[in-house]
């Protein structure tokens, strides 16, 4: 348990350092997915 509440307060201090509602969080999260995936295709292709 002490690790999902301490990845709760890391995703609250990034929202808030980034000024980010919980909407543009959730973009910012899926926009980074899709980059991360790409770079691991290609790195594995």
């Amino acid at each position: 348990m002490k690790i999902i509440e301490n990845h709760k307060k890391l995703i609250s201090w990034y929202q808030k350092k980034l000024g980010l509602s919980d909407y543009g969080l959730l973009w910012l999260v899926f926009f980074k997915g899709i980059i991360f995936t790409i770079l691991v295709q290609l790195l594995l292709s």
